[in-house]
């Protein structure tokens, strides 16, 4: 099993040319059906809470997930902003893939937990935060979606992990000035939970700040499977089930948590 981590210097709440962005850092990276790819937190829009250009009203980008999960064969975890009924935004992973139910192409949505509250205006002024924790199916094993400001909350993953995740998938929009948070948060989540995870994030610049990119994936034991710098890149990496399923049967620490019993699955 591969996943691909596209790292993408996004265009400031220009769709369509963050989508075309997407679809050229793709196409030579040799994707296969049964494969995952993963994007950045609102990769088609960047960190906007400019709700009436960035939501996704008309669904436009929910279609590009799709039509890039069906081109593909793989399934893609995406993201968009969506607006509630009650006027306000929701930070959306939206996965994709052929493993959607009944006709359609749609997997799962999860909706941003933590809306990050310290910036002015704050996302959380704009954003609902979402209130459940989901997995996804790829291929024989679960994904945990995160996004972004979640990696700093471990109960969130944590949860995944007793839900069945042995991947981890978190898209970012995360600064330069707080990169070293990033990076030893991801190891630390993949080390703690004995699962992959696959840490994306965006490079470039917008209006308020720069970004450095450092999109890497981590293994169950906390090394470095790969790792790009600033530029614009997909990191393609194998993800080894049975290498994750030997660890977790000869080093237990999984199974011996204490204080989160009522965050099991029923």
């Amino acid at each position: 099993m591969r996943a691909h981590l596209v790292q993408v210097d996004i265009v400031w709440e220009s769709k369509p040319a963050n989508r075309q962005k997407v679809d050229e850092l793709l196409a030579g990276c040799g994707i296969v059906s049964g494969d995952l790819v993963v994007l950045p937190e609102m990769f088609d829009t960047g960190f906007s809470f400019n709700l009436d250009v960035t939501a996704d009203r008309d669904d436009e980008t929910l279609r590009y997930l799709e039509r890039l999960a069906q081109r593909t064969g793989a399934t893609v975890h995406g993201s968009r902003t969506v607006v509630g009924e009650d006027g306000r935004g929701r930070n959306m992973v939206t996965v994709t893939g052929r493993s959607g139910g009944g006709d359609g192409l749609l997997v799962c949505e999860y909706a941003k937990v933590h809306p990050f509250s310290l910036g002015v205006p704050s996302e959380a002024e704009r954003f609902t935060a979402g209130g459940e924790v989901v997995v996804y199916p790829w291929g024989e094993t679960k994904v945990c979606p995160a996004i972004c400001y979640d990696l700093r909350f471990p109960e969130l993953f944590r949860r995944g992990m007793l839900l069945g995740a042995e991947v981890f998938a978190i898209g970012s929009n995360w600064p330069r000035t707080r990169e070293f948070h990033r990076r030893t948060l991801s190891i630390a989540r993949a080390i703690e939970n004995q699962a992959f995870m696959l840490s994306v994030n965006r490079t470039g610049r917008d209006p308020s700040l720069e970004y450095s990119g450092g999109t890497l994936a981590i293994s169950p034991r906390g090394d470095v499977l790969g790792e790009l710098g600033a530029e614009e890149g997909v990191l393609s990496v194998e993800i080894d089930l049975n290498d994750l399923r030997r660890w977790r049967s000869v080093f237990r620490a999984w199974k011996d948590h204490r204080l989160l019993g009522e965050m099991v699955a029923g």
